[in-house]
């Protein structure tokens, strides 16, 4: 463990008093709700999005960067813009694709001590800063029409799953989401079938229709587009 570590430990364990903590909350509430106001006036009129999920370490010429930058690119050819992590990696590709396609391009970046930073690809008045996750999600969610899974690490994998349990709590309607990478994704649904539905029945058969697995570009376009055709697109909550 780190130093830096070990004091960010401490501090959270140190006793204070009861001014201390309340005084702590209520300025807490005042920087959520300012990050809640500031995404939803920058968002509220970017039209028909969807959000792309992935690794902040893939790098430009992995076959998954270009991958999403193709998705990106195509995704602004049939009208939609591309919402995503605003860093490095996939987050990149998927600015770096819609920017080339001349679509709309958010970014929605996080205050990390490392890997992030913001990509030179975000339209400039659509590139956004959070300090909070869990308000970056709402952003994530609440002005996409689709979702784009590509491979990627625990916080990829924390964005998929928010928006299957949305989805299967019928928070929000059933837009889609697709998992890009047969080979990557797996190993996971695999585990899905065998252990949460089969041995455990933690979720039911039907959910597994939550999502659907693609390898190209031309399937998440198609997908979305068949989407787009039976619904009127609208924020999602």
């Amino acid at each position: 463990m780190s130093p830096n570590e070990e004091k960010k430990i401490r501090e959270k364990l140190k006793q204070k008093t009861w001014n201390e903590i309340k005084t702590n909350d209520s300025w807490a509430i005042f920087k959520v709700m300012s990050e809640f106001v500031d995404g939803y006036e920058k968002l509220s009129r970017i039209g028909p999005c969807v959000s792309v999920f992935g690794s902040a370490r893939t790098k430009p010429g992995d076959t998954y960067y270009e991958l999403a930058e193709n998705i990106a690119f195509k995704l602004t050819q049939h009208g939609y813009g591309v919402i995503t992590g605003g860093g490095p990696g996939i987050m990149e590709a998927g600015n770096k694709g819609a920017h080339r396609g001349g679509g709309v391009s958010v970014g929605l970046n996080i205050d990390l001590p490392f890997e992030q930073k913001d990509n030179p690809y975000i339209d400039r008045d659509k590139n956004l800063e959070f300090d909070y996750f869990f308000v970056r999600k709402v952003m994530f969610v609440k002005y996409a029409q689709g979702f784009v899974a590509m491979p990627g690490g625990f916080g990829t994998l924390d964005e998929l799953f928010e928006a299957m349990t949305l989805i299967q709590t019928k928070k929000i309607g059933k837009f889609p989401i697709i998992l890009v990478g047969s080979s990557f994704w797996a190993g996971l649904i695999d585990w899905i079938k065998e252990v949460m539905i089969k041995k455990n029945a933690n979720i039911s058969e039907g959910d597994l229709d939550l999502f659907k697995i693609v390898d190209t570009a031309q399937e998440v376009v198609d997908i979305i587009d068949n989407f787009y055709n039976k619904h009127q697109l609208s924020p999602n909550f």
